[in-house]
């Protein structure tokens, strides 16, 4: 049996998706593990092992159709399998890389809709930098502790970069059709933080929910995601309560570079800050 509505979580690091998926599992018609989820990298290795299958292409070459909606009813069992176990309304799965992936899972479930978290990209380095004197004993996945802070940032905003990979795929999603446009909703960091009663209402509305009031002062934690994976520079904790964490303070240099690069991300989503 298929699944019912599929809501992607993803957006840019360090812009609160753990903090949405902690309260989203709140909700009575939502299922939602809290932490990324191993079934997008999942199906897009088993695309790989098709495409590269010399079998599965003489298939294709016998019956091209019959076999492209064999493979397609494939993907689909695997989505479908993943969440058997529960009845939910809403299937919540967490992957950053859902942001590049908007056209394949539209194929698969027309009806997925995806949340993407977004956050003032310089507070985004500033976090990330925090965090980094935080545990400065330690690298980063991607080896960036020796680097100057300047060179780090760069490294963070490049285009295959933790920061930069992830504002490209967002850039990337107002080149489809309007009508697809409609299952994306941006979540703003700052928001979320400061009225998260206003924003979860407008999610669990646009997602097509019953109203639910959330106690922000008595969150139920969960079990995080493992840390170790990102060797702790990007830890992923869940609080009682929301605390909005204070503004970082990062040098002008990069901060004006940050603006500059990402100038077409403050136009759209952040435009007072340029403002001011």
């Amino acid at each position: 049996m298929s699944i019912p509505q599929l809501t992607c979580v993803t957006g840019l690091p360090r812009s609160g998706s753990t903090l949405l998926c902690q309260l989203l599992q709140h909700h009575p018609e939502v299922y939602c593990d809290g932490h990324s989820s191993p079934l997008l990298p999942t199906i897009t290795a088993l695309r790989q092992q098709v495409t590269e299958s010399q079998f599965m292409m003489a298939q294709m070459d016998v019956n091209y159709e019959l076999t492209y909606e064999r493979i397609k009813n494939m993907y689909q069992g695997v989505i479908d399998g993943w969440f058997s176990h529960s009845e939910s309304k809403c299937l919540v799965d967490k992957n950053r890389g859902w942001l590049n992936q908007y056209d394949f899972i539209q194929e698969l479930k027309p009806n997925s809709k995806m949340l993407v978290c977004i956050r003032n990209p310089e507070q985004i380095y500033g976090s990330i930098e925090s965090r980094h004197q935080k545990s400065i004993l330690l690298d980063f996945p991607d080896k960036l502790a020796a680097l100057s802070a300047y060179d780090r940032a760069d490294k963070l905003f490049a285009p295959d970069g933790v920061v930069g990979a992830p504002l490209n795929a967002i850039s990337a999603l107002q080149d489809f059709h309007p009508d697809s446009q409609n299952n994306i909703y941006f979540v703003v960091f700052e928001e979320l933080m400061s009225e998260p009663d206003r924003v979860m209402n407008n999610v669990f509305s646009w997602l097509g929910l019953n109203a639910f009031d959330i106690d922000y002062d008595r969150l139920v934690t969960h079990q995080h995601e493992s840390d170790s994976y990102y060797k702790f520079k990007y830890l992923h904790k869940t609080h009682e309560s929301i605390k909005p964490p204070k503004p970082h303070v990062i040098p002008t240099r990069i901060k004006q570079e940050i603006r500059n690069n990402c100038l077409w991300f403050y136009q759209n989503f952040y435009p007072g800050v340029l403002e001011a």
